[in-house]
């Protein structure tokens, strides 16, 4: 099963222990309220990073991949988006995780609370919230994969303190 099969609903509840970590998103679309799927605020393709850390803090960036429509500006609330982000805090009460927006690149976010209904199904996290857009009740259905290290942690680099002289500790200038 995968995110884009639990589009109108959640799945499994999540356990607050899963969250934490990196999460890259696979899908984000809206459905309206006859259940018509369309591509979400930042086109059919968009990409993101979702960040959850253990103890409570939160944020997300995602953005435009493909280029934005040709003409004039569509009018339409959030379709002319290239970039979405903010962070904050995140709890989790029952089956929705709720986000408190300290930051955002849309400043009328800051202070409030966005609540997503959450599924976990496997490595996919599965986030559902609705939006008024336009005077309508817009679904929007996010898809996130839980991140793989990005590459073999470095070993470890040792730390040198710089002295009252400007030299590092355990060498000697003349």
């Amino acid at each position: 099963m995968t995110g884009a099969d639990t589009a109108s609903r959640p799945a499994t509840p999540v356990p607050v222990g899963m969250l934490a970590g990196v999460w890259h998103l696979v899908s984000y679309f809206d459905l309206d309220d006859e259940g018509r799927r369309s591509p979400g605020p930042l086109g059919a393709a968009p990409a993101g990073v979702l960040v959850y850390t253990a103890d409570g803090h939160m944020s997300v960036s995602m953005m435009r991949t493909d280029p934005r429509p040709a003409g004039p500006p569509s009018g339409v609330a959030g379709r002319d988006e290239t970039f979405m982000g903010y962070a904050g805090s995140w709890r989790l009460v029952g089956d929705e995780i709720r986000h408190t927006v300290l930051v955002s690149a849309h400043p009328h976010m800051v202070g409030t609370e966005l609540v997503r209904e959450a599924a976990l199904e496997g490595d996919l996290l599965v986030l559902h919230g609705t939006s008024l857009i336009s005077g309508r009740a817009q679904r929007r259905v996010l898809t996130w994969r839980r991140a793989a290290p990005p590459h073999p942690p470095a070993p470890p680099v040792r730390a040198t303190t710089t002295g009252a002289t400007g030299t590092s500790e355990g060498s000697r200038s003349t």
